[in-house]
Formats: structure tokens, C-alpha cells, sequence
């Protein structure tokens, strides 16, 4: 599978190359672009700080203008965190995205957005203070209306980024399971190219 791998509000880390690492041993082809061009940060609050001072607008236009030369390969977009709800946003509007792979985070969906059975498949936290249960039921319902075939994972006791391994979050039993089910998921989408 061809993935555009979105880092999360910590910027590109190494953690986000070691996933990509693992991605690629499995057989895909990978792609990372920098949003921040650069630029990382040490906590969520610096990493808000940077994103707000980007903005939502111009972070799209560089994720879209990293994905649109390759978008006609049929891609399968990844996030993390933030990375995710861009992963979302840009998944759902090319009409040749393979599949939606989640970590830690999910956008708001817009209105009138169909796409035709989308693979997407969500790891979280549980709980978590950044995707709380409330606005994960009324995300899921929006996301099958929308038309996507949704698969949601959660993981009771871990931190919001329990993935990345430099992270007071970061939760190793979790972390395994998650990369277990999404390379499987990936696997799946690879077999019904």
C-alpha cells in the first residue's frame, strides 16, 4: 500500500520515522511529510502553540500539496493525533483514498461528505481527554452516514499518544496490539486491490 503518514502536534519526531520503519518493513510504501516544516516541540501545549500560529488552513493546503502528487495511486492516509484529523480530512475528500488508518485522534466530519464504503479504522486511548466517548459515538454514526465501513479500537488505561515510545504516554502492551491490528487492516486493503 502506498500511506501518507501524518505526524502528530509534537511535530516530526523520531517516533513518527520508527512507525513509518515498521510500516515499510511490512511491505508499504511510506511517505512523511514535515507540516511544521522543522519545526518540534516538547509538550502539547508548545505543539498547540505552533499549530495555531500555522493554522488549520495553511496545515491542510502542505498536507494536501504533499499528497496530491501521489494521490492518484489510490492512497491510504495515517495519523497521528492531529496527524489523524488531517489524515481524515484529506481521506475523505479524494475519491481514490484506499483507507483511513487513525491513532489517537479523529476530526470533525463536514457536512454533506460520502465517501463509498471507506476502509477507517481507529486506535484510542479509553479513556481519553482528547477523544471523549460522547464525541466518539456522534464522530461514528457521522463517519457511517458519510458512508465509511469504521472499525474503533480502544485502549483502557493508556495515555493519549501511547504509541511513541519517548512519551510519557507511551503504554508498550497497547503500542503492539495497535500496530498488530493495523498492519492486518493493511494487509486486508492490500488483498482487495
Amino acid at each position: 500500500m502506498n500511506i501518507m503518514l501524518f505526524h502528530s502536534v509534537y511535530g516530526l519526531r523520531p517516533a513518527v520515522h520508527a512507525a513509518a520503519e515498521r510500516l515499510r518493513a511490512a511491505g508499504h510504501q511510506v511517505r512523511v511529510p514535515d507540516l511544521f516544516e522543522g519545526q518540534t516541540v516538547e509538550t502539547v501545549e508548545e505543539g498547540r502553540e505552533l499549530k495555531d500560529k500555522i493554522g488549520q488552513e495553511e496545515l491542510l493546503r502542505r498536507a494536501i500539496l504533499a499528497a496530491a502528487p501521489h494521490s492518484d495511486e489510490g492512497l491510504v492516509y495515517a495519523g497521528f493525533s492531529l496527524g489523524g484529523s488531517i489524515a481524515q480530512n484529506l481521506a475523505l475528500g479524494d475519491e481514490k483514498a484506499r483507507g483511513l488508518l487513525l491513532m489517537h485522534g479523529t476530526s470533525d466530519i463536514a457536512e454533506g461528505a460520502s465517501v463509498d464504503e471507506l476502509p477507517v479504522q481507529l486506535h484510542v486511548a479509553d479513556p481519553d481527554p482528547f477523544e471523549p466517548h460522547d464525541w466518539l459515538s456522534a464522530w461514528y454514526l457521522q463517519m457511517q452516514r458519510a458512508g465509511a465501513d469504521v472499525e474503533i479500537y480502544r485502549y483502557p488505561g493508556a495515555g493519549h499518544l501511547y504509541t511513541d515510545p519517548e512519551l510519557p504516554d507511551y503504554d508498550e502492551e497497547s503500542a503492539e496490539r495497535t500496530w498488530r491490528i493495523a498492519l492486518g487492516f493493511l494487509e486486508t486493503l492490500q488483498q482487495d486491490q
